[in-house]
């Protein structure tokens, strides 16, 4: 048989796997900092195949065979010590400190080794409530070592049959463009904006783009066949051309949000071509972007990408979750997890990615025995983790499913938004006819009003003991309102509902909404002419905005609309700074913007909230709906 020729080492790869890697980090760490964090994710991918496209290639043309069983066998040391020590590992924590996240363990396990944990997530993934709960799984980032896997197992076999069949490169070119095409289509197709994009995310079909357009870049544009020496004219464009698409990434990393349908509606194909063209200037030897991303730092991170990617969402998940007030510590606690996240990754990579990835059963049981103190501690610690982990994967078969899907919060807020979807449209008609203001709430004539009725017909006496009088309670009734929120005050909805006259008010909330969602939902009450004078808003809980976004919703609902926008409370996460303080600083900008102070009015009650400190209990849930209230009527009485 003969050998696959040596092949040169493309320093370049090292700094885009950083690259990525970071990004993935970061976005995670402090979603603040990037809008398209999951745009990271393509540029592995595209290494991947490009890479691998690259060395099968290569080692036909110079005339070898390429082994398809040493092949897999290389990807298997390669990948799998990492894949199972971190499954294990994270096993042996859960067991050990967080036993609610058992439940699926084996499945998980199982599903990673076999490489189709994206579809078990597809049909298995966790829900809003199980992930505010404390809850949230620390694997989930592991679907793109399945669909990794995935590619490995087949694409080879397609290559060498296409090679038995004498297919011209050109023609495989195609081929693999075709399918990169049509994989991007079918996620445009299947996704549907205000719906969870699980099936379009994880799914293999519609990921293959980026992998096949990697694929097709080693086809024309080959490492081993790309030679120093060009003109310098043509440096000079490689590098201009480095440049520009380089910025291009940048720029789509800050500026496309995750939530956006463009993200899926051709957004990722576009960032993949960009990356695909940086990646092919990157390979060149004559490039400067090669020697920029060759240094000695960044083989440094690229040869430790792989366990950076395994190690970021366990470290992330299991730090967070003995310390839940990370809002409190934007800074701090994320340099903590990243230091965290490189030793681990660095204990790993030494001890067992490196050993094993070459190693031979001999290796092994010389490890494990050897006359050396320190080998022998390490021995027995990797052992005592795998052993551990391996126990959590067998007890995991019988263990009780998570109580968060029928958690008293989950059944209030499916409860409050189907009795809110029926009194809704009688608001909306109701707004359409009549959307006069609440100025003259305070007016003389209607206070005499409110207080007859106070002592003829009293109303939801329940909120007078949280601070609201019978006369308040009385002016809410009349107070016309259009109100767009999160999962908090989905909570919230039932007592909203009493305080508040059905005929005056629209509430629509939903759990994991964010603010982009919104400006489509407020546009529509606009367009259908039910926005109210007053617009109340409960977003930031699941995740940052801009200063743009809030930008775009002011212009919206236009200057003679009163925005009263509720802070958020969410300690768990570490946006609440920043969208807290964004809102603060926008009053300074929009007279008619209106910040009610719910995180300072909850400090110092954690009796007020469930276990995940988020979201009020029904106590809880009496304070914060009186309280914003009380908030309504105060800027109203000083109109």
């Amino acid at each position: 048989m003969n050998k696959s020729p040596k092949r040169r080492y493309i320093g370049g790869f090292d700094g885009l796997r950083t690259l990525g890697v970071i990004g993935v980090i970061m976005y995670h760490l402090n979603p603040t900092l990037f809008s398209g964090g999951y745009l990271g994710v393509p540029i592995f991918f595209l290494i991947s195949g490009y890479l691998i496209t690259d060395h099968f290639f290569n080692t036909v043309d110079a005339g070898g065979e390429f082994s398809l069983g040493g092949f897999y066998v290389n990807r298997i040391k390669r990948l799998y010590p990492g894949l199972l020590f971190v499954l294990l590992a994270s096993g042996a924590y859960i067991v050990l400190f967080l036993k609610d996240l058992l439940y699926h363990l084996d499945q998980i396990f199982v599903t990673n080794v076999l490489n189709v944990y994206n579809w078990w997530q597809i049909f298995n993934g966790q829900s809003y409530f199980e992930r505010f709960a404390n809850n949230e799984s620390p694997f989930t980032h592991l679907w793109t070592l399945s669909i990794e896997g995935q590619f490995y197992i087949v694409w080879p076999i397609l290559l060498l049959l296409f090679i038995k069949f004498g297919v011209r490169k050109s023609r495989i070119f195609w081929f693999a463009m075709i399918v990169s095409i049509a994989s991007a289509i079918l996620m445009a197709l299947l996704y549907q904006p205000g719906v969870d994009p699980s099936r379009v995310y994880y799914g293999t079909d519609t990921r293959l783009f980026s992998i096949l357009l990697g694929c097709g870049l080693a086809i024309v544009w080959p490492a081993e066949k790309l030679k120093h020496g060009v003109m310098k004219s043509d440096k000079i464009k490689l590098n201009i051309v480095g440049l520009l698409s380089f910025a291009l990434m940048i720029f789509m990393i800050f500026t496309v949000k995750d939530s956006s349908p463009f993200l899926y509606r051709g957004g990722m194909f576009i960032f993949s071509v960009v990356t695909c063209i940086f990646i092919g200037v990157v390979a060149h030897p004559d490039a400067v972007w090669n020697k920029v991303l060759s240094n000695k730092l960044f083989h440094y991170v690229g040869s430790r990408s792989y366990g950076l990617y395994l190690y970021q969402f366990p470290v992330m998940i299991f730090f967070e979750s003995k310390f839940k007030d990370i809002a409190n510590h934007p800074i701090l606690y994320p340099v903590i997890e990243v230091v965290i996240i490189f030793l681990v990754t660095e204990f790993s990579y030494r001890f067992v990615e490196r050993p094993l990835s070459h190693a031979k059963w001999s290796d092994v049981k010389h490890f494990f025995t050897s006359s050396s103190a320190m080998s022998r501690i390490l021995a027995i610690i990797i052992a005592a983790i795998c052993i551990t982990g391996g126990y959590g994967v067998v007890k995991a078969t019988t263990a009780p499913k998570p109580k968060a899907n029928d958690s008293q919060l989950a059944q209030q807020i499916k409860k409050n938004t189907q009795t809110n979807s029926k009194r809704k449209q009688k608001a909306i008609d109701n707004l359409k006819k009549n959307k006069n203001d609440s100025e003259g709430l305070y007016s003389a004539a209607n206070t005499a009003k409110y207080k007859k009725l106070a002592k003829s017909h009293p109303v939801n006496r329940d909120f007078e003991k949280y601070g609201l009088s019978q006369v308040d309670l009385q002016r809410l009734r009349d107070v016309k309102m259009t109100g767009v929120g999160d999962s908090v005050m989905a909570d919230g909805l039932n007592n909203f509902n009493k305080l508040f006259d059905e005929n005056n008010v629209v509430i629509d909330a939903a759990v994991s909404r964010q603010l982009d969602q919104s400006i489509d939902i407020l546009q529509k009450y606009k367009d259908q002419g039910a926005l109210a004078p007053n617009v109340l808003i409960g977003l930031g809980t699941n995740g940052p905005f801009s200063s743009e976004q809030l930008d775009q919703v002011m212009h919206l609902v236009g200057p003679k609309t009163h925005v009263f926008w509720i802070n958020t409370f969410v300690p768990s996460r570490p946006w609440e700074k920043s969208v807290n303080e964004l809102l603060a600083n926008s009053t300074k900008k929009y007279k008619n913007l209106s910040i009610i102070d719910w995180n300072g009015y909850a400090q110092g009650h954690k009796d007020w909230f469930y276990d995940d400190n988020v979201h009020p209990n029904p106590d809880g849930s009496m304070y914060y709906s009186s309280f914003v209230a009380k908030e309504i009527l105060k800027d109203l009485k000083n109109r």
